[in-house]
């Protein structure tokens, strides 16, 4: 069944976030400060693995760098371009709607769980590459193995953030299932090149929340986005 992938995706987040708040209550304020770093660390760990392998490789016996200039021209003209478009400010104004519409006015930490949890699973090679598998051929083996980090990580953003984490299923259930309708189109368009800049790429900003989960806000990374965009036109071209 075409699309089945994301529906277990969606359902594994649904189902991790709400088990995650039911955790919330029994910890202290301290705790879940320390739970948020370490999963920060985690995070940052997560991105740093995913983007060594587009950052190094072995030349001659030696290790050197490659696609410096790719990722700071994406990075730099993504970051204008969504500053100028202010994806965050967009995701936070949507954190908010959900948020009265769920009915939780005490709920300070809705709009926070739900942008942070967001960009960390709709970010990365994963959300594209198994939505198009799965589209394509109905094979929905690599957002399965998502939906298993997805259950995992949204039940302990869920455990300190509350149930705006829940809704992260949102954009990962539009995002993927819009990539797996339209795999037919945008496959060509993903070339093996292609695909590893995005994983590159989308590692860097994984990166970037775990250093906002560790240090608090210190990246808008929604903003960052379209530097996936750049990457892959850049990648395509050169």
């Amino acid at each position: 069944m075409i699309g089945l992938g994301t529906i277990v995706n969606v359902a594994a987040i649904i189902v991790g976030g709400c088990l995650g708040t039911l955790f919330r209550g029994g910890l202290k304020e301290r705790h879940q400060t320390a739970l948020i770093r370490t999963l920060g660390v985690t995070t940052m760990f997560i991105g740093i693995a995913g983007a060594l392998p587009g950052m190094l490789e072995v030349a001659e016996g030696q290790l050197v760098s490659k696609d410096t200039l790719c990722m700071v021209l994406a990075l730099a003209l993504g970051t204008v371009i969504g500053e100028f478009l202010d994806f965050d400010g967009l995701l936070e104004r949507l954190g908010r709607w959900l948020k009265e519409r769920a009915a939780r006015s005490d709920d300070s930490r809705f709009v926070e769980g739900f942008v942070t949890a967001s960009l960390v699973v709709c970010v990365g090679a994963m959300a594209i590459v198994g939505s198009i598998q799965d589209g394509l051929s109905g094979n929905p083996a690599t957002l399965y193995t998502k939906s298993i980090l997805d259950f995992t990580i949204v039940m302990v953003f869920a455990s300190t953030y509350g149930r705006g984490a829940i809704f992260s299923a949102l954009p990962v259930g539009v995002l993927q299932g819009s990539v797996t309708l339209l795999a037919g189109l945008v496959a060509p368009l993903f070339t093996p090149a292609i695909i590893s800049n995005l994983s590159f790429l989308g590692s860097v900003l994984i990166f970037c929340v775990g250093v906002n989960l560790v240090f608090e806000t210190r990246f808008r990374v929604a903003n960052m986005l379209p530097a996936l965009v750049i990457g892959g036109i850049y990648t395509a071209l050169f």
